[in-house]
């Protein structure tokens, strides 16, 4: 019921109710709906299943707040955006990252071809490719480079962007230490950066999720190769 039925129901102003609701929590409808439980899973061989996603970016030709300190310097007028485009080994959590103009379908299925060909350099085959239901994702031309590639392709549900939860752990994670860790003075020098940063992503920095191994340590190490 809401606040105003049970003022309604109980003969007391809707401000008592309204107040007392609060007070306990129960101030809207959604403390009353139970959590979704989290349902965590890791394929157990690299390439069963990789995780594709994409984060819009502001350019910048000037430098922001964050580099400056001071809310009130120059801004950059309609600079435009650029699409972090990754990809992120399920099992393995190894990662393959561009910087692209867009998130149209064209940009999206090359980076497909480019990921998988990445991959497969270093010994692993995809089966299945998750992502949400973005327009470039259901394009034909990217269903045609799944086919080539003979992976499956598994979307997400509708609205539960938890169900890709690699690539959305992946995107805030370069954010916090790519994107945001230091200023930039404008958003080229951001983006010559993010190589750097994934090749420390994959070669050096231990992964919590994966027992305190690189993902490259993983990778090679559940392929049974000498890492």
């Amino acid at each position: 019921m809401t606040g105003p039925a049970i003022a309604r129901a109980l003969g007391m102003a809707r401000s008592t109710v309204g107040l007392i609701l609060r007070r306990i929590g129960l101030g809207k409808l959604a403390a009353l709906e139970p959590k979704v439980p989290i349902v965590r899973y890791e394929r157990s061989r690299p390439g069963e299943m990789i995780h594709l996603d994409i984060k819009k970016l502001g350019r910048f030709d000037v430098a922001g707040h964050r580099a400056t300190g001071d809310r009130q310097a120059g801004r950059s007028r309609h600079a435009g955006w650029d699409f972090l485009h990754v990809c992120v080994d399920d099992a393995s959590r190894l990662a393959y990252t561009e910087i692209l103009p867009s998130e149209r379908k064209e940009d999206t299925t090359a980076f497909l071809e480019r990921a998988l060909a990445w991959l497969g350099r270093h010994g692993v085959s995809v089966q299945r490719v998750m992502t949400d239901n973005g327009s470039a994702y259901r394009s034909k031309l990217f269903a045609k480079a799944l086919a080539q590639a003979q992976a499956r392709h598994v979307r997400t549900r509708p609205y539960t962007p938890r169900t890709n939860g690699k690539a959305e752990r992946f995107i805030q994670t370069s954010l916090r230490e790519w994107a945001y860790a230091r200023p930039y003075a404008c958003s080229e020098e951001r983006t010559s950066a993010i190589g750097p940063w994934t090749d420390a992503y994959n070669l050096d920095r231990p992964h919590a999720g994966i027992g305190g191994l690189t993902p490259w340590q993983r990778v090679n190490n559940l392929l049974g190769n000498d890492s």
